[in-house]
């Protein structure tokens, strides 16, 4: 017999706002109806968890759960950032632990099709869980009071399409102390089990140090005993990978988690950029689509990127971004750059993507007839000296004294003058091959000297991936001026001048003489 359509005089979904209780697919445990959409939205006191458990599961099977499904937020519905994770056919959804004290859940039911659907309990501050996000966050029952006697919770992270390591870091830590921990303590397990291997075992008012997994799993272990408790502890994760990367090649792009999908919610990324001393690193915002400013105070309040001058947030603040942004490139001071990605927990966007280069470290120098031109070995220790050239292979770099030289004539070596502000300059374009196999990758700098004044300047002008950075971008601060388009077709017009000019001259001096030589005649 077919499962009846939906009766519309009885309720679906709701608001659950008791500290537990339990809810169900309609009908159950008999055929759901068709065509059936309900949501249940769990609200407890802020500042508490919420843990969801299935008891039974059975829809519709399809391999997208393109049909009959349901859906866990971690949070109010429909905030795709929030999604924990989307559930059909006969296998049971692991249990849910809120990163906060909302969480949604909605089934869905097509016209073909029926199973006996589901039933699923809640329980306010249970502490415990699988958490399946990217990123998110893990308190002690009742933190910031002080934890319960006689409790024992279990956090098993990972599983939801993450592959790489997880990152553990306790921001916040007091638990009772005592001889090998054998109070209370947090023990930490390399795995899905205790049977896993051990990364710790932690108690006293000292926080651990950062836990990294060896595996995409990580298990949680909290116990207390019958008496003496604290504060507990506050501590987040984040999946390498995606949200937590080191760069050392001399240019580089990445981007947000699941970009240009829409980023996860409850993040704390970070992308460290780390080059050889002397390097600094230019980094080029290809798109940029946050959350946008809060309307009370104007400010980045919400999502946010933050880009950091040196290794870590201690640095100066380079930059803060959100909303819609297309934000100008921006430089290290130093040879390392610390990016952060904040998300709160609803409102996702598409994320960000960024490309970055090293500029290489060079001390270029001139007289009124020379180019010098140095290059610490160290910073292009990979390379021979026959990849730094100025304008042609034949004017290869020496190696003197730890340093690449290039000491030349200005009539050598593809050198020209030309005009810029009513300046004559000597330019010339120095090459440096990064090139590796049949990947081409060749750094040019433009090299200028004003020989009147004996001072020179650098600029990069074309760098890696041209189609997607701009040429005329300068990634080296000149002391006078930056090469770029408009300035060549400034050249291009003076040059054009000076030439009629010097012809109407030739012209005259051409019809004096004919002038001169008739009046001579007659």
């Amino acid at each position: 017999s077919h499962p009846p359509l939906y009766p519309p005089g009885i309720k679906c979904g709701g608001v659950l706002s008791a500290p537990f209780g339990n809810f169900s697919s309609p009908n159950f445990p008999g055929p759901y109806p068709y065509e059936t959409e309900c949501t249940w939205l769990i609200v407890v006191a802020e500042g508490s968890s919420i843990l969801l458990s299935f008891s039974h599961f059975e829809l519709e099977y399809h391999a997208a759960c393109a049909y009959d499904y349901l859906q866990v937020y971690n949070g109010a519905a429909r905030d795709q950032g929030n999604l924990l994770g989307t559930f059909c056919g006969h296998s049971r959804p692991p249990p849910f632990s809120s990163a906060w004290h909302v969480m949604a859940v909605i089934f869905r039911s097509d016209r073909h099709v029926a199973k006996h659907g589901f039933a699923a309990a809640y329980q306010k501050d249970a502490c415990g869980g699988q958490l399946t996000g990217l990123s998110g966050e893990i308190t002690s029952p009742r933190y910031p009071e002080s934890y319960p006697n006689n409790a024992e919770c279990r956090w098993s992270i990972g599983g939801a399409g993450g592959s790489g390591p997880l990152t553990l870091v306790f921001a916040d830590f007091q638990v009772e102390g005592g001889q090998g921990c054998g109070f209370d303590y947090v023990a930490l397990f390399d795995g899905l089990t205790a049977s896993a291997p051990h990364l710790g075992r932690y108690c006293g008012s000292t926080r651990p140090p950062r836990i990294i997994s060896s595996t995409p799993h990580l298990l949680i272990l909290f116990k207390s005993d019958f008496n003496i408790g604290g504060r507990g502890f506050k501590a987040y994760f984040y999946s390498a990978g995606e949200c937590q990367e080191v760069f050392t090649a001399i240019k580089g792009n990445f981007s947000s988690p699941r970009y240009p999908n829409f980023y996860p919610n409850n993040l704390k990324c970070q992308w460290s950029i780390q080059l050889p001393p002397g390097y600094r690193i230019k980094v080029f915002f290809l798109d940029v689509e946050l959350e946008g400013r809060s309307s009370l105070t104007g400010s980045c309040d919400y999502d946010h990127l933050s880009a950091f001058d040196g290794g870590t947030e201690n640095g100066s603040l380079l930059g803060q971004w959100c909303g819609r942004e297309s934000p100008a490139p921006i430089t290290s001071h130093s040879n390392q750059l610390l990016l952060v990605l904040h998300t709160d927990r609803n409102t996702a966007k598409r994320g960000f993507s960024i490309a970055y280069v090293g500029v290489v470290p060079m001390n270029v120098s001139c007289t009124r007839t020379d180019f010098q031109i140095q290059i610490p070995v160290q910073s292009l220790a990979q390379l021979e000296r026959n990849r730094i050239y100025l304008g042609t292979p034949s004017c290869a770099a020496q190696v003197l004294g730890g340093n690449f030289k290039i000491h030349t004539r200005f009539d050598t070596c593809g050198t020209e003058s030309q005009k810029r502000n009513n300046t004559s300059v000597i330019i010339s374009t120095l090459y440096i091959d990064f090139s590796r196999g049949d990947q081409e990758d060749i750094h040019q700098y433009e090299v200028q000297c004003e020989p009147k004044r004996k001072e020179a300047s650098v600029t990069l002008i074309a760098g890696p991936d041209p189609s997607r950075i701009s040429q005329a971008e300068n990634l080296v601060d000149t002391q006078q001026w930056g090469g770029g388009a408009a300035d060549t077709r400034e050249i291009k017009s003076q040059d054009t001048s000076d030439i009629i000019f010097i012809s109407i001259c030739i012209l005259a001096g051409l019809l004096m003489v004919i002038a001169v030589v008739g009046l001579v005649l007659l």
